[in-house]
C-alpha cells in the first residue's frame, strides 16, 4: 500500500503518540493530530489527509459525529477507534459513512489490514459514486434532448427522427455537446414563448 497522509483524533495524548509511532513504522505520515471532534473536523479540512482515524469518545464532538461532518465536507476513508465494542456504536459508525472500526488497544497487526480495507472500500465507494453521478448527468441530458426535440417537432412541424437529426447536426457543426445545443433550444423557446 502506498504511504498515506493520516489525521489522528483522540483525547488521550498517549494513545495519539502510540498510534503515530505505529503508523510511521508502517510507512505512513501523520499530518495532523486533534484532541477533540471539532478540532478533527477543522484539521481534516485544512490538511486534506488521505485517511482519518478518530476515537469515538472525545470532548466537544464525538468521533462518529466528527466522521459524519468530515464525510459531508470532503469524503475520505475514516477508521473509528473505541474502547467499546457495542453494536449500537458500530451501527452509528456505519450510518456516518465509516469504513472500518477498531477496538482498543490497537496494534500494528490491527492497523495494517484496517488501513488497507478502509482505503479499498473507500475507492470502491468513490467509483460507485462517480458512476451514479455520470448516470444522473446522462439522464438529465436525455431529458433535455427529449424536451428540445419536442420543441423542434412542434415549431418546425417535423418528426422525431428529423428533430433528433437536426440536434445532432447542430452539435457536430458547432462542436458542442448535445446537452448544450438542447439547452440553447430550450432557452430560446422560453424567450420566444414568454
Amino acid at each position: 500500500m502506498m504511504p498515506l497522509r493520516i489525521l489522528i483524533a483522540d483525547d488521550d495524548s498517549l494513545h495519539i503518540m502510540s498510534l503515530r509511532q505505529q503508523l510511521e513504522e508502517l510507512g505512513h505520515q501523520v499530518v495532523a493530530e486533534a484532541h477533540n471532534g471539532r478540532e478533527a473536523v477543522v484539521l481534516a479540512a485544512e490538511q486534506q489527509p488521505d485517511l482519518a482515524m478518530l476515537d469515538i469518545v472525545m470532548p466537544e464532538l464525538d468521533g462518529i459525529e466528527a466522521a459524519r461532518r468530515i464525510a459531508v465536507e470532503r469524503p475520505l476513508p475514516i477508521i473509528l477507534i473505541s474502547a467499546h465494542s457495542e453494536t449500537s456504536l458500530a451501527q452509528r459508525a456505519d450510518e456516518a459513512g465509516v469504513f472500518a472500526y477498531l477496538v482498543k488497544p490497537v496494534t500494528a497487526e490491527d492497523l495494517r489490514p484496517a488501513l488497507l480495507l478502509a482505503r479499498t472500500r473507500f475507492e470502491e465507494f468513490e467509483v460507485l459514486r462517480q458512476e451514479v453521478a455520470d448516470l444522473r448527468q446522462a439522464l438529465d441530458t436525455r431529458k433535455l434532448v427529449e424536451r428540445a426535440k419536442g420543441i423542434l417537432m412542434k415549431r418546425l412541424d417535423i418528426g422525431e427522427e428529423e428533430a433528433f437529426r437536426r440536434l445532432q447536426k447542430r452539435s457536430q457543426d458547432e462542436n458542442r455537446r448535445m446537452r448544450e445545443v438542447a439547452e440553447a433550444i430550450i432557452t430560446a423557446d422560453e424567450m420566444f414563448s414568454g
